[in-house]
């Protein structure tokens, strides 16, 4: 995905497979943004993948998180860009994930960005944290209490971030609304709503 995304050729450690869409037309801008605690390598997308494949045991882990974006149009590519990487910055960089972002505009009207994020929190020291935890159920005296029906110890799970939640996730569209908006107001073009039509009030398809 992130060499499609990105027009690159990646190597990918996990099978051996080198995934190669150099060819591909329409990227017309590519980077990759780390939060203060990642390796720095990992500012090199083909190791900062890798690195995200090796962590994950599972076969049904799951291994980015991805937000479509669409630009104005009426912005030029620079201006495109800046958006997209003040905006990326604060609200997901800053939060702890590493962004893999890439602009495909094929000259059709539609320009648009990829943002492929790492799910895992990112230590101190550059190691990968843990996407959950265990959290056992304590009886008075302090002691993990045992379910005899599931013959194992009574426990929930707690996600170590919010990142996968919906309010995160309106979050972020509320803010990319703002961004954009702040960035067109001059320019005379109607303002964009991240809400859907029925959550505006709107009878429209």
């Amino acid at each position: 995905a992130a060499a499609y995304r990105s027009g690159a050729k990646l190597y990918n450690e996990y099978d051996g497979l080198l995934h190669d869409y150099s060819r591909k037309g329409g990227v017309v801008h590519s980077e990759v943004l780390l939060c203060k605690q990642a390796p720095p390598e990992w500012g090199n997308r083909e190791k900062l993948w890798n690195a995200v494949e090796r962590v994950e045991k599972s076969v049904r882990a799951q291994l980015a998180r991805e937000y479509e974006l669409a630009l104005p149009a009426e912005l030029d590519r620079q201006e495109q860009v800046e958006l997209l990487r003040a905006y990326i910055q604060k609200n997901f960089v800053d939060k702890g994930m590493c962004a893999d972002l890439a602009i495909h505009d094929r000259g059709d009207g539609n320009p648009h960005a990829h943002v492929m994020l790492t799910m895992r929190p990112i230590l101190s020291d550059g190691r990968w944290g843990e996407k959950t935890k265990k959290h056992y159920f304590l009886d008075h005296n302090g002691q993990r209490q045992y379910d005899p029906a599931k013959k194992t110890y009574r426990s929930t799970v707690v996600k170590m971030t919010d990142w996968d939640s919906r309010e995160f996730l309106e979050q972020a569209r509320a803010a990319w609304a703002c961004a954009v908006n702040e960035r067109i107001v001059q320019l005379h073009v109607p303002e964009i709503d991240h809400r859907s039509y029925k959550d505006q009030g709107k009878d429209l398809l």
